[in-house]
């Protein structure tokens, strides 16, 4: 790397100028000294983006994303296109796939950057490394870098200078981070003196904000994690397997992941991708596993998004002769795959890290699933953050302790969905994210033009303390009002932009944000499994239903495995007893329903075995995993008393359990 001294106005440049910079250079067209500290309760302040991609062009084979977010060569050297795009972008195939069009663009970066990078340009880099330290002066203080790739993508592409193998793509995207940091540190004098810091835990995450830097949080989104993929339903990972994997990506320092992502893969179901990009996806997905999604009616008000039904030739070839993608019943719109068991094995493996599960692009009944398994244990750790979730799930969220981010959208759909959630923030005391999903081939705000509510250059930041003039690199001056969020140096200009449109309420919920995020990922490691005061309990039933080769007695409901159950006979009103020993504090009683599953039932409690007082109910049970919360009685005996089977058979559950906290 080419170092140059950074010239200087004033005497003391400050402690967030460089001592030297490549030469030549993007500009940051920031002034001011970045806000450090907390605020007067002790929280600290600043924006949070919950989804960002800074090394995605090291993953789908490493020619799918064009130009690097730093270099030791320089500016001229990271932004650069493919070779294959030069002269005139004719062979940028992922372009035409993605955006329409021919593909064809000016493929100089560095010093015109005449085409890209642009809000519409898909396949160029967006995070260089400047840009993403504009955000920084402009008031972000954590970014969650995730790690991302695809293995089927990098396969079928044209391009590509390595191999397809996902977590050898992570690692790697790992090892340029952790380099990216030193790249960093060098200019500022040495290692730990800059102000781009990976965090491994909360509280040092809290100090670097407090520092005044941006915590920088390892996550992962790829679409076959641990290696599990399924082939025509069968799965290619084992437990093992993803204890190893999990081990792995905890000592790189992640600490947030996808369990799937664009394909149904061992883990789980997803949620689907619309137009011809749903159908691109689809065709990967039979790529991948041999099989296209299955779609069902939904059973709840939640439903995955509509599948992509337009056509997409450059992928369709892809598919072998004969095979096509199939058609869709327009009232089927949930995925027919869930959390399978190697899932929710690996649900409960983050758990165990205290890493934080993103549920965005589950489908809708694997996301449930989740739900169900984190709120059985009072896991907080459960993070949103880009829009992929159905919005039904917010408060289901917000009561576990998660965070919520939006997608990087236009100023105005951004504020508006911001304020359709303001009551439940205010409820939940919580504040507000943004994930920019840059270099995630998304698209991104566009231009606004000469509006009465356009951004103004120069601006002050939300601290007031900086002031904020439009950007240039090289000969290229990017202005938010005519070129939209180009690239990641633009989004304390969107910033403003939301609060020209929404108002100063949207803005001081986003400034909040960090708080909030590092509230919940804080919790999740503080966190620790409530004692099963149910494990091993004398238990008795009303009945237990007869079979000469498996037992259904009452005790199954309460020996720690999955693979035995208590069953009743076929009648409504049925009943499984448990004897906790002596008296205890209940709160919260776990139910994990067999399909014979309760749809009107209650919880009942007794000193004595005689007399019993209902502590919670309910006439709408639908299965699965349910956890009753009450306020905290003391009781020797718990009963699950049926009144309404769910199904023809009677009542059936893998495992009961009985916590005091």
């Amino acid at each position: 790397m080419v170092l140059g001294p950074v010239p200087s106005s004033a005497a003391d440049p400050g402690w967030w100028t460089p001592v030297a910079r490549p030469a030549p250079d993007s500009e940051i067209n920031v002034t001011g000294e970045p806000f450090k500290g907390t605020d007067a309760q002790g929280r600290v302040r600043g924006f949070v983006d919950a989804h960002d991609h800074l090394m995605s062009n090291e993953g789908f084979g490493g020619r799918l994303i064009c130009g690097k977010p730093s270099s030791e060569m320089g500016v001229a050297d990271a932004l650069k296109d493919c070779p294959e795009h030069y002269p005139d972008g004719s062979l940028a195939i992922f372009d035409y796939i993605t955006n329409g069009g021919d593909g064809k663009h000016d493929p100089d970066g560095w010093p015109t950057f005449k085409d890209w990078p642009a809000h519409d340009s898909l396949t160029h880099q967006q995070n260089y490394y400047a840009w993403v330290e504009r955000a920084w002066r402009g008031g972000q203080r954590v970014l969650v870098n995730d790690l991302v790739t695809n293995g089927v993508i990098c396969s079928v592409y044209f391009f590509k200078d390595r191999g397809c193998d996902e977590m050898t793509a992570i690692r790697l995207e790992a090892q340029k981070t952790y380099d990216m940091q030193a790249y960093i540190d060098k200019m500022y004098g040495g290692p730990g003196k800059g102000w781009f810091r990976i965090v491994t835990d909360s509280e040092q995450a809290r100090e670097v904000v407090k520092q005044g830097k941006m915590a920088v949080v390892l996550g992962v989104e790829t679409s076959e994690p641990f290696g599990c993929k399924q082939i025509l339903d069968i799965a290619q990972c084992s437990k093992a397997d993803i204890d190893r994997g999990l081990d792995e990506l905890h000592k790189l320092g992640v600490r947030s992941m996808f369990l799937c992502h664009k394909f149904d893969n061992a883990l789980c179901g997803v949620r689907f991708d619309q137009g011809a990009l749903g159908t691109a996806i689809n065709v990967g997905q039979f790529l991948s596993t041999g099989t296209f999604w299955k779609t069902e009616e939904c059973t709840g008000p939640q439903h995955d998004n509509p599948i992509g039904l337009a056509a997409a030739p450059a992928a369709q070839k892809e598919l072998p002769a004969g095979v096509s993608v199939p058609s869709y019943a327009a009232g089927a719109q949930c995925n027919t795959r869930g959390l399978t068991e190697l899932g929710e094995y690996a649900v409960r493996g983050m758990m165990k890290r205290k890493m934080m599960l993103e549920i965005d692009h589950m489908s809708v009944k694997a996301a449930g699933r989740a739900f169900d398994i984190l709120e059985s244990e009072s896991y907080p750790g459960i993070i949103s953050s880009h829009s992929w979730m159905d919005d039904n799930w917010t408060e289901r969220l917000y009561k576990l302790g998660g965070f919520v981010a939006q997608y990087m959208n236009g100023a105005e759909g951004f504020s508006a969905e911001a304020k359709a959630k303001n009551a439940l923030r205010d409820k939940y005391g919580v504040g507000y994210g943004y994930g920019t999903d840059m270099n995630g081939v998304g698209g991104w705000p566009g231009p606004r033009g000469d509006t009465p509510t356009k951004v103004t250059y120069p601006f002050r930041s939300t601290d007031g303390g900086s002031v904020i003039d439009r950007q240039t690199t090289g000969q290229r001056t990017w202005d938010i009002n005519t070129d939209g969020a180009s690239h990641y140096g633009l989004v304390p200009d969107w910033i403003e932009d939301i609060r020209k449109v929404g108002g100063q309420d949207v803005v001081d919920d986003l400034f909040r944000g960090a708080e909030s995020y590092l509230t919940t990922w804080g919790s999740s490691e503080k966190h620790k499994a409530g004692v099963n005061l149910a494990a091993g309990a004398a238990a008795s039933a009303s009945s237990s239903e007869w079979n000469p080769f498996v037992s259904y007695a009452p005790h199954r409901a309460v020996d720690g495995s999955t693979g035995s159950r208590w069953a009743s006979d076929w009648n409504d009103d049925q009943w499984l007893q448990l004897d906790l020993g002596s008296a205890q504090l209940v709160k919260r009683v776990t139910l994990d329903w067999e399909r014979a599953h309760g749809k009107g039932y209650r919880i009942e409690l007794s000193a004595d075995g005689t007399n019993w007082q209902t502590a919670w109910s309910t006439a709408t049970g639908d299965g699965g995993l349910d956890t009753a919360r009450f306020n905290g009685t003391p009781a020797r005996y718990v009963r699950v008393h049926g009144v309404q089977r769910g199904t023809q058979w009677g009542y059936s559950l893998y495992e009961v359990g009985v916590y005091s906290s």
